[in-house]
C-alpha cells in the first residue's frame, strides 16, 4: 500500500471520526438529562452572566465558569449535576472542577440547547 496515496485523506478522516464521535456521545447525553433531571439533577450554566440573561433554560442555575471554584459549595454533590455552556467547553472545564470537589455524578450537556 502505498501511504503518500492516502496521505490527503488522513486528516479529514479524523476530523469526521471527531464530529461523529461527540454527536453520538451528545446525542447519548441528551437522552440522560430527562432521568437526570427525575433524580432532582440541578442545571449549570457555566456561561457569563451576560450570556445567561440572552437566553437560558428556565430551572438553570447560572455560575460563570471563573465563579465555580469559588461556589461549589452552593451545589450538592449527592445530586446530579448538568452543566452546559454555549459550545460545551467551558461547561467541560467545570466538570473537572466539580470532579476534583468530589462530586461523583457530573454531566457536560454541551449547549445549553441540548437541554429539553
Amino acid at each position: 500500500m502505498n501511504l503518500e496515496a492516502i496521505q490527503p485523506y488522513v486528516l479529514p478522516a479524523l476530523i469526521a471520526a471527531f464530529l461523529i464521535r461527540r454527536h453520538l456521545k451528545m446525542k447519548k447525553v441528551k437522552q440522560m438529562i430527562p432521568r437526570l433531571l427525575g433524580e432532582g439533577a440541578v442545571i449549570v450554566d457555566v456561561r457569563s452572566a451576560a450570556e445567561f440573561a440572552s437566553g437560558a433554560k428556565f430551572q438553570s442555575l447560572n455560575i460563570p465558569l471563573q465563579e465555580v471554584e469559588r461556589r461549589v459549595g452552593e451545589l450538592d454533590s449527592s445530586k446530579p449535576v448538568i452543566l452546559c455552556c454555549a459550545s460545551g467547553t467551558r461547561s467541560a472545564m467545570a466538570a473537572v472542577v466539580l470532579k476534583r470537589h468530589g462530586f461523583k455524578n457530573v454531566v457536560n450537556a454541551g449547549p445549553w440547547t441540548n437541554i429539553p
